[in-house]
């Protein structure tokens, strides 16, 4: 039965990853692929007849196809979990939904974690493990994200639990035991087959690891192996040959080859070697004491280290040997944060126990106490900056709300550009076709069409700018024609230092933001927060520090255009009406 106190810790998990979904409810382009694909699914179904037509009329992916085609198996398997709650929401709610589930999804994934972590290392080192997990910035904020590596990381998560030691034993584990080494190994492998080759890597570390330490045989990893190829396969290739209509595809391999056979994906940039060990891994855990102090803790401390050693040694190995490929990126490791988080607390457990026995131990239980709490402050206020950095998505709520009532036009065209797509813009954010229901001859719903051309020869036609009544747009001048800027959005452009004569970046209530659109009352109560943190801050200025202050640094990202000639021809037809009715 657990106690009161870990319950309480067990749930910041998800009440961390709740806060991050819904102070920041956008998605950006990183994301884009799952996110529009779950929105077709859950729109527009899934075709049984003239298969190739309906898919390329109603689905984004063979419009914007990417470097490399990306797995369809997280997005239907969303839209499938979205589905019986499409009801509850509206279109714009929807995405939050879509996102709820799968931030729920992951949550339930790291409880489950801590739990292992409480058979193998006790509720203390559980209790641990439930602060640091919950104060990290980046397990959190992208656990309701639609990126591929956190659709495999629920999974990948569940995986590694399976794979804590339960008993520090040496010699063969028990039949029990090896059966579910076994089956944490197939689910890693199904998750690499699927959503990400790296896997391939972890999996290999954890099975050497596990060879080493003879809890498996070489047999069952080889079964493990097979099971696994032969599964993600059977999901993998029916699925997505079918959803971009090709004979057979297996997107992973595609992507792998692409990017590490042929090296593409250097494209994208290149870091140094020591990127990962030296810089990735301290800003995913953030707490600095986790690693300077209590990872060491564990590992020097005799009672401590086999179990250290099982969390540490095959995902540092598998960081360490990912550290060749020359693009890296922090979400390529984020599968290893868990077990490497659960070291730290399992030497956070050690020294928090021990407190009372002499002045060290409380001076360091006392350090803990404050990062963790100052961990919490630094992920709230990387949130705080990260809930800026989604323009496009901002303009198009806030076109939607501009709109003035009354409107007679029956269609309003809406060119949005490559930074609006790229920051926060998608279908669930669009105003949907009018109810088929409505039969008011009066009153004719408006039908909103939206375009995302990227072609740089039509974007250089006249006659291609013509067709919008609005455009959203990062540079107004190459919008040919007559335009009006009706709004500007600002977006994050790094951090400010004010001296006493610099004006503080004042946040102003706008149209979208007095709506109701999208999670209107968060919003609403996250421009509260800011117009306190601008009050605290005046007085730190005056009181304090002699007005030297810090903020986000905020510049326009969208402007907001509306056709001027679009406008002009609606009040020379209205005129004429006019006069031929007299």
């Amino acid at each position: 039965m657990r106690l009161f106190p870990d319950v309480v810790f067990a749930s910041l998990i998800p009440l961390s990853i709740f806060v991050h979904l819904v102070f920041s409810p956008y998605t950006k382009v990183e994301e884009s692929f799952n996110i529009q694909a779950t929105h077709d699914i859950l729109f527009h179904g899934i075709p049984y007849k003239d298969i190739d037509a309906k898919l390329r009329a109603n689905y984004d992916h063979l419009s914007f196809p990417g470097s490399v085609p990306r797995t369809f198996v997280g997005p239907l398997a969303l839209a499938v979990a979205s589905w019986p709650f499409k009801i509850i929401a509206n279109r714009q709610g929807q995405q939050l939904l879509v996102r709820a589930i799968l931030g729920l999804f992951n949550a339930s994934c790291l409880l489950y974690f801590r739990d292992r972590v409480g058979e193998a290392c006790g509720r203390n080192t559980a209790n641990w493990y439930s602060l640091f997990q919950a104060s990290q910035f980046h397990v959190t904020y992208y656990g309701s994200r639609t990126l591929p590596n956190f659709l495999a990381f629920g999974c990948t998560t569940i995986a590694l639990a399976d794979l804590l030691p339960i008993s520090s034993t040496s010699g063969f584990q028990s039949r029990s035991m090896k059966a579910r080494y076994k089956r944490a190994l197939t689910l890693l492998t199904v998750m690499g087959i699927i959503f990400r080759s790296e896997l391939a890597v972890l999996v290999g570390t954890y099975t050497l690891w596990f060879l080493i330490m003879r809890r498996i045989s070489p047999l069952d990893a080889v079964e493990a192996g097979l099971y696994g190829a032969v599964v993600g396969l059977f999901l993998t290739v029916p699925i997505d040959s079918f959803f971009w209509v090709e004979n057979f595809l297996w997107p992973e391999l595609k992507g792998f080859i692409y990017n590490v056979w042929e090296g593409k994906a250097s494209n994208w940039g290149t870091t140094p070697i020591y990127y990962y060990l030296s810089s990735a891994l301290p800003r995913l855990l953030l707490n600095p004491l986790s690693y300077q102090v209590c990872i060491p803790f564990a590992l020097f401390t005799r009672p401590l280290r086999d179990r250290a050693l099982d969390l540490l040694v095959p995902n540092v190995s598998f960081i360490f040997i990912y550290s060749f490929v020359p693009h890296k990126e922090w979400r390529f490791i984020i599968y290893s944060i868990p077990p490497i988080t659960a070291a730290a607390a399992l030497g956070a457990s050690w020294i928090w126990t021990r407190r009372a026995r002499s002045f060290a131990y409380k001076i360091i239980s006392l350090g803990l106490m404050a990062s963790t709490i100052a961990s919490f402050a630094a992920s709230l206020g990387m949130l705080a900056i990260s809930r800026l950095n989604y323009p496009g998505a901002e303009a198009l709520m806030r076109l939607h709300a501009l709109e003035p009532p009354g409107h007679t036009t029956e269609l309003i065209r809406v060119h949005m550009d490559t930074l609006a797509c790229m920051t926060g813009v998608t279908h669930f954010l669009e105003n949907g076709p009018p109810s088929q229901s409505s039969k008011n001859i009066e009153y004719q719903p408006v039908v909103w069409i939206y375009d995302k051309t990227e072609n740089a020869s039509m974007l250089l036609l006249p006659t291609f700018w013509d067709q919008f009544d609005y455009a959203l747009v990062e540079r107004p001048e190459k919008a040919i024609g007559k335009w009006d800027v009706i709004d500007t959005v600002n977006g994050f452009a790094g951090i400010q230092v004010l001296g006493p004569d610099d004006v503080a970046w004042a946040t102003k209530e706008t149209p979208w933001e007095q709506s109701t659109y999208f999670v209107g009352s968060a919003q609403r109560f996250v421009i509260e927060l800011a117009k306190v943190w601008g009050v605290f801050g005046a007085l730190m200025r005056t009181k304090v520090t002699r007005g030297w202050w810090i903020q986000a640094r905020m510049e326009p990202k969208i402007r907001i255009l509306k056709n001027i000639r679009q406008v002009e021809t609606k009040v020379v037809l209205d005129r004429k009406e006019e006069l031929d009715s007299i």
